[in-house]
């Protein structure tokens, strides 16, 4: 009996300290409800903010070699390359190309040389040979020729018609002998013509040798010049080690001017329409969170994209640093706060007290000792806060967030004279000289004729 007693009491006990505890709490939430701030006024920065990534606005490209479609290579790869970062001198090695294409076409080219010298001792030996029986044939003919002249002095007394033969058969000799030599100096020439063609193929495969063996050189890459190297970026990335590039595009990578940085970003279609070309900028690289560095807006893309982690279309946005820091490095992550607008003298109050339905804007604010809603007019907005043009002084408090049973809560709505005369004002000041000048003319006739005389003439006064 008593053990039940026990765990009565305990049981009520536990019950009892739930009880307070719920009530603890939901006078809690009921302070954290009511937390009120007073409307401020002063000036008003409109911001927007975008990450970004440090890039050189100028930099060197690192070219591999240059003329390799000429030679009948279109692509290679790199086999090794300097780390990323890696500051090099005026001709320090950056990387290597592979070579195996290279290397077959020079191969290539030595067979080439090796059978034109082939075919061109061939030749010449061929041609010696021919030649030497042209020779012969010509010497023998003109000793029969001799032969012939003898036969004639020795057959001087002999018949007419023998001399005639003998005379007949010296013409024929002679002829020959002509016609050979004529055959010899074809051939002579013929045969120089041959030689000095595979001589020029020779000395053709032996210039696209050397040209090879040049462009081989360029096989290892140098740098241009002093500076910090910087991996080219392709389609699928960045280039490095095992990458292929092509001969019409052959940079391995870059060296940029790091005096000279731009912070590429991309802001949302949103915000876009506030972003103008000259616009200051607060620029903070994410390693070094205790800097900001000063900038301006210097390109603004017209057309947008589509870019991966984004929900909406983006514009690109190139924002330069007005200020250089030998610290900073390409790639660096930056955060861009741009100032596109800055309203002086106005009234404002946190995001979070402003509140709408399907017609109105509205706060939470006291009137007389209870709680209302009240309208307000708003304007522009930054990540902060709200400008409020209409419906609350400075100073009055609003709530941050949304009491219990708000429908229940009285709307003081904003009077429409008030409105349509804000709208007025505002169209007013922000009206360009030739629209106020309507306006005033449009004035002047409204008034009567004897008025508007006096006005004239006031004015010619």
């Amino acid at each position: 009996m008593n053990g039940k007693i026990f765990f009565l009491l305990l049981f009520l006990l536990l019950l009892g300290a739930g009880g307070w505890y719920m009530y603890q709490q939901k006078g809690t939430g009921q302070q954290v409800k009511e937390i009120k701030i007073p409307v401020k006024k002063g000036d008003l920065n409109i911001e927007v903010t975008a990450t970004g990534e440090l890039q050189a606005k100028k930099s060197e490209k690192i070219y591999g070699p240059q003329g390799m479609s000429s030679k009948g290579i279109y692509q290679t790869t790199i086999s090794n390359i300097v780390p990323e970062g890696t500051i090099v001198k005026e001709g320090d090695y950056v990387a290597t190309l592979d070579r195996t294409e290279l290397s077959n076409k020079i191969e290539g080219i030595g067979n080439d040389i090796e059978k034109a010298e082939s075919q061109l001792m061939q030749t010449k030996l061929d041609t010696t040979l021919e030649m030497s029986g042209l020779r012969d044939q010509l010497i023998n003919i003109q000793f029969s020729i001799e032969e012939k002249k003898s036969e004639i002095e020795l057959n001087v007394y002999e018949p007419k018609a023998v001399q005639k033969q003998i005379q007949s058969d010296l013409e024929k000799l002679e002829r020959d002998y002509r016609q050979s030599e004529k055959n010899y100096l074809l051939k002579q020439e013929q045969a120089a013509a041959k030689v000095q063609e595979i001589a020029a193929n020779r000395r053709q495969h032996k210039n696209n040798m050397r040209q090879m063996k040049t462009l081989g050189e360029q096989f290892e890459v140098k740098a241009p010049k002093a500076g910090m190297v910087i991996y080219e970026k392709g389609w699928g990335g960045k280039i490095g080690p095992g990458s292929r590039i092509n001969a019409w595009n052959p940079v391995v990578a870059r060296l940029p001017d790091l005096s000279n940085m731009v912070s590429k970003t991309y802001v949302n279609e949103v915000d876009i329409s506030r972003v103008r070309i000259g616009q200051s900028v607060d620029i903070q690289v994410d390693a070094f969170p205790d800097k900001k560095y000063p900038g301006k807006v210097v390109k603004v893309a017209n057309i947008g994209e589509k870019r991966p982690n984004f929900d909406a279309k983006v514009f690109e946005v190139n924002i330069e640093l007005t200020e250089s820091d030998s610290i900073l490095r390409p790639a660096m992550t930056t955060a861009n706060t741009i100032l596109t607008q800055t309203h002086e003298d106005v009234s404002y109050i946190p995001l979070e007290a402003l509140h709408s339905n399907d017609s109105i804007n509205y706060v939470f604010t006291y009137k007389e000792g209870r709680l209302v809603r009240k309208e307000v007019l708003s304007g522009a907005f930054n990540e902060e806060f709200v400008i409020i043009q209409l419906g609350l002084n400075e100073g009055e408090d609003v709530l941050l967030s949304i009491p219990e049973k708000p429908e229940e809560l009285r709307l003081l709505e904003l009077s429409i004279t008030d409105k349509v005369k804000y709208r007025r004002e505002q169209k007013e000041a922000t009206a360009k000289p030739e629209e106020q000048k309507t306006d005033d003319v449009k004035k002047l006739q409204d008034l009567p004729a004897e008025v508007r005389e006096m006005v004239k003439k006031g004015k010619r006064g």
